[in-house]
Formats: structure tokens, C-alpha cells, sequence
């Protein structure tokens, strides 16, 4: 009988310690994956363009909007952004 007990405290005793192991190893890799997991952060949004001067004759106003229209094409400025900025010029 005491061969059996020793069998079955050994058997315990193996089994305690995998379980442990186990269980570190699987917060180890969580703590892993969610570290990659983690969004990465956006880009902040450009400045928008220094406001220019109110321009009084026609050339300065479609100079402005020329540089506003390639900014948009670029992906600089939205869409909303791009219409505030329109209507600022055309007043």
C-alpha cells in the first residue's frame, strides 16, 4: 500500500507542476499575441493650410483654389475640409 500511495502522490505531484507550467506558458504567449495585437496609432491629421490673406482681385483667389484642388487630389486635404476652405476664399 505505501508504494501505491507514493505512485499516486508522484503522479500528483507531476501533474501539479505541468498544469502550472501549462498555464504559464499560455499567459506568456497571451500577453504576446495582444502585444501584437494592439492597433497601431493613426496619423494625426495635417495642419490645415496658413490662412492667406484675403485676396482682392480674381487671380488670388483662383491661385488659392488651384493649391486647395492639388491638395485634395493628394489626399491632404478631405472633402470637408476642402469645401471650408473653398467657401473661406470665395467669401
Amino acid at each position: 500500500m505505501p508504494g501505491l500511495l507514493r505512485g499516486v502522490a508522484r503522479t500528483a505531484v507531476v501533474a501539479g507542476t505541468a498544469t502550472a507550467v501549462s498555464n504559464r506558458v499560455s499567459r506568456r504567449q497571451a500577453g504576446r499575441w495582444a502585444a501584437q495585437q494592439q492597433p497601431e496609432p493613426e496619423p494625426a491629421p495635417p495642419p490645415p493650410p496658413p490662412a492667406a490673406a484675403p485676396a482682392s482681385d480674381r487671380s488670388g483667389m483662383l491661385d488659392e483654389l488651384k493649391q486647395l484642388g492639388e491638395l485634395k487630389q493628394q489626399g491632404v486635404l478631405t472633402e470637408a475640409e476642402f469645401e471650408e476652405q473653398k467657401r473661406r476664399i470665395l467669401g
